[in-house]
């Protein structure tokens, strides 16, 4: 474990207060390493060392790109759209000395000018290697580099614990680079609403607008996540703040330099739901905790494993597991093809299995759908789904039924009020599997729609 400074081990000291006297430092010194100040010279502890060694490879990004904005008054008078100049500013990570640097994805979406300034002010163009709008992580690659430049290693191992000192670096507001410090408020974060498949690091180190992208490192001057979104009801830090975890972040620089252009993120095969305390009690459970199994894909990896409805997940690689976001997000960082360790609960029994994760099954490409020709929902562009397309649009695996990819101008859909992403669920009460069933479609039929997340049934009238 890592020895830290002053402030780690005065918050360490009021926590032991009140606690059995095992638990409490023994000659100043904890178990796990962790040192009491004994003199005057330990109070003058500070992070500059940590500093020295992490600040020049955090970078600064600017960011400029062309985007089409419609009047909807002018369009009804046949106006076009217009090109509007659009900037970005925010931080990035080098993390490779050949220039591979990693921001958020936000930063440099749809950007088609980007610019990096290291810590020595240096500036060199940049171009996007690959984005994941998932994780909202994405690598870039430095232009003109001719030497090696400092890198931030990536420390993916996880042996952070809630409470250790960090250090937020980036470029708040685009004043210049700047350091906060905090500690780590929680871990593994995944009911935050950033992503459906993201699990958090939580820090109370000020992260403010033009941080994104930047480093979060622990005091050994390495990179264990990158600062993503804040909550807050000003815009500016207000102590909660979230950071992609460096095992993410790790598998992201990894596709990209091994010449992949998304990440393919692999599944279990398994859907569940969180251990309440009155599922728990209802299971006979001492406690909330795991992943209740509601659904288990046919012949999927988890169901080749022998995990079965009614399990309770409480462990990928024995990472603990309490939602379906944590599970994601635990599976999503490995290879496809490879093993991971399930520890599942049955008759209140702890069991081992052993998974294979794989690619999702389907295929992701909306253009292979077709075109609805005749009945109420003719001009209407739709596809069948499947897992891989399910997940690639940030829905469920494991719905069913046809999504609309692209409504014509004019058409009869667009005029009962399709919209590109409806996924049409059922008409006259029977479930939709095929694009055949949306044929010849006419007045009073039922049909009911999934609109971003909202169940809605109506008539076409």
């Amino acid at each position: 474990m890592k020895t830290s400074s002053l402030a780690i081990a005065i918050a360490l000291t009021l926590a032991a207060c009140g606690q059995p006297d095992s638990s409490r430092a023994q000659d100043g010194v904890f178990a796990d390493n962790r040192v009491i100040p004994g003199d005057a010279t330990s109070m003058k502890a500070s992070f500059a060392p940590v500093v020295r060694e992490a600040a020049p490879a955090v970078v600064n990004i600017s960011a400029r790109g062309v985007r089409t904005v419609q009047d909807p008054f002018w369009s009804m008078f046949g106006m076009r759209p217009q090109a509007q100049q659009v900037g970005s500013i925010g931080s990035g990570v080098i993390v490779r000395p050949d220039g591979v640097v990693v921001t958020n994805n936000h930063v440099v979406e749809n950007m088609q000018q980007i610019r990096v300034t290291l810590n020595d002010r240096r500036e060199f163009p940049a171009r996007v290697v690959l984005a994941d709008e998932r994780s909202d992580i994405a690598v870039l690659q430095l232009e003109g580099v001719n030497e090696r430049l400092p890198a931030l290693n990536i420390d993916d191992r996880e042996e952070q614990q809630i409470g250790d000192l960090v250090l937020a670096i980036g470029n708040p507001f685009g004043v210049g680079q700047t350091v906060t410090n905090g500690i780590i408020s929680a871990l593994n974060r995944t009911e935050t609403g950033i992503s459906d498949s993201g699990s958090f690091i939580q820090t109370d180190a000020a992260i403010n607008p033009g941080n994104s992208g930047g480093a979060l490192v622990d005091m050994d001057g390495d990179l264990i996540g990158i600062n993503t979104a804040i909550f807050s009801r000003s815009g500016s830090s207000s102590g909660v703040g979230f950071a992609v975890p460096a095992t993410m972040v790790r598998r992201v620089v990894d596709s990209a330099v091994g010449g992949a252009t998304a990440v393919v993120r692999p599944w279990l095969g398994v859907k569940g739901e969180t251990v309440t305390a009155d599922i728990a009690r209802s299971l006979g459970l001492e406690r909330p905790q795991g992943l209740v199994v509601t659904e288990v894909w046919p012949n999927g990896p988890g169901a080749r494993a022998g995990i079965r409805e009614g399990d309770v997940v409480t462990a990928i690689d024995g990472a603990e597991i309490n939602d379906q976001g944590g599970l994601n997000f635990r599976v999503g960082t490995r290879e496809p093809n490879s093993t991971v360790e399930v520890t599942v609960l049955r008759d209140g029994r702890p069991t081992n299995l052993e998974a294979r994760v794989q690619r999702l099954p389907g295929d992701a490409d909306v253009d292979k759908g077709g075109l609805i020709r005749t009945g109420a929902l003719s001009g209407a562009q739709v596809v069948e789904l499947n897992p891989a397309l399910a997940d690639s649009l940030g829905g469920d695996p494991f719905a069913s039924g046809v999504i609309v990819t692209r409504v014509q101008r004019g058409s009869y859909a667009q005029r009962v009020g399709m919209q590109s992403g409806d996924v049409i669920v059922a008409v006259n009460g029977r479930s939709v599997t095929s694009a055949g069933q949306l044929d010849n479609l006419g007045r009073g039929t039922e049909m009911t729609i999934s609109r971003r997340g909202r169940a809605i049934t109506g008539v076409i009238g």
